[in-house]
């Protein structure tokens, strides 16, 4: 009786909202000091004297430990994931808090390494974790905790500017005492949280090689889908204060941007995932992938006053897909939830981070303005990939 009260309710069981909920703190805990670059790049650009190919490197740099996520992801399979989500957080906490007193750029590399890295360990195993507390509501799992992260890209900005202001840009170390106390409440939290087990209720009937065989068309096509809505994602979230700084906004104008376009896209995040459940994960995904779009090349005509409520659309669409995409990988038969979610981590942020190298290159060549637009147009060529997508029966 006592290790069953431990345990979080089973699929069979319905869905479990007071883990899910936990799962969401953890993602909203992590995001927030992750979310610290995008703000601050148009300081550190003028303190070390980048070029945007620079800049782009920085995004590059920052994901690149997502090439181990196949590894972690069977590494999840084996050991108790729930502390994955302490140490997580608590290695991207100290990294990106001392971002600021980077005195080259190489220190700012080595920085968001480690950053990356926390960040692996961490996202690897959450939504597994999602899909065994969710029951058959897999989508609405998804949305509370994609929640959390989108509520932390709010916040983060909002975060890190403010720290700015109090401090100065090279005193920002000062909030690694607050990771430190949030994540050892999460291990007093997640401590008696036992998840695995229902991981390996029973034997698996194939190989992690037999599942990534069977799954490789599966995860071209969501490849295909990813690489097109990354070049507007990336253009957003890591050069939109740079943007509307060169369109003459002061720092705060533009970092309240970037957080009301988090913001908007934390709302998409909640309602998508939930509204999946009920009209089916492609329709959800071509009207994201219809409106997006639109949406930005909306956003590179007008700069006014009708900037804000685009930048809310914005949001909304281009953030929506992310927790239909996750509802879909976990959707699958597959016995390998951890390692399933970590090929396709392994393909979003690989594909994010050579995203952000690519827009940073071409705007040193043709103007950030530019390229927004370009970007803009690009993003229509998600919606073929959509309609080859095929929606996997989940055993």
């Amino acid at each position: 009786m006592q290790s069953q009260a431990k345990r979080p309710s089973t699929v069979q069981n319905g869905f479990h909202f007071s883990s899910v909920l936990l799962i969401s703190f953890a993602h909203l805990l992590h995001d927030i000091f992750s979310s610290f670059l995008a703000p601050i790049l148009p300081l550190l650009i003028r303190k070390l004297g980048l070029t945007y190919t620079q800049a782009g490197l920085l995004s590059t740099v920052q994901r690149l430990p997502s090439i181990l996520n196949p590894l972690l992801g069977i590494l999840a399979e084996k050991v108790k994931v729930r502390y994955f989500l302490v140490a997580g957080p608590l290695i991207t906490v100290t990294s990106m808090s001392l971002l600021g007193t980077a005195p080259y750029y190489s220190v700012l590399l080595v920085l968001l390494f480690v950053m990356g890295f926390g960040t692996a360990i961490f996202h690897v195993p959450a939504p597994a974790m999602v899909r065994h507390v969710a029951g058959n509501r897999i989508g609405k799992g998804m949305s509370y905790y994609m929640l959390g992260g989108e509520m932390a890209r709010t916040l983060g900005p909002l975060t890190i500017l403010g720290a700015v202001s109090l401090w100065g840009l090279e005193g920002t170390y000062r909030l690694i005492p607050f990771g430190f106390v949030a994540s050892a409440i999460l291990y007093l939290k997640f401590r008696t949280v036992s998840i695995q087990e229902d991981f390996r209720k029973d034997k698996p009937q194939s190989t992690i090689h037999h599942t990534l065989k069977r799954f490789t068309p599966f995860f071209i096509v969501i490849g295909g889908y990813v690489f097109f809505r990354a070049v507007m994602k990336s253009a957003l979230t890591l050069y939109l204060p740079t943007y509307l700084s060169i369109k003459g906004a002061n720092l705060w104008i533009a970092g309240i941007s970037l957080s009301v376009l988090q913001l908007s896209g934390a709302a998409g995040t909640f309602i998508a995932g939930t509204l999946s459940d009920r009209i089916g994960r492609k329709r959800t995904l071509l009207i994201c992938g219809i409106a997006a779009p639109l949406s930005m090349w909306c956003f590179t005509l007008f700069q006014n006053v009708l900037m804000f409520p685009i930048l809310i659309l914005l949001g909304f669409f281009i953030v929506a897909s992310g927790p239909v995409i996750l509802a879909m990988v976990q959707d699958t038969d597959s016995e390998y939830p951890a390692f399933m979610n970590s090929i396709f981590m392994t393909i979003n942020f690989g594909i994010s981070s050579i995203m952000g190298l690519l827009l940073g290159a071409v705007s040193d060549q043709i103007g950030l303005e530019l390229t927004y637009k370009i970007c803009a147009w690009v993003g229509f060529a998600s919606i073929p990939f959509i309609l080859f997508l095929k929606q996997p029966k989940r055993a």
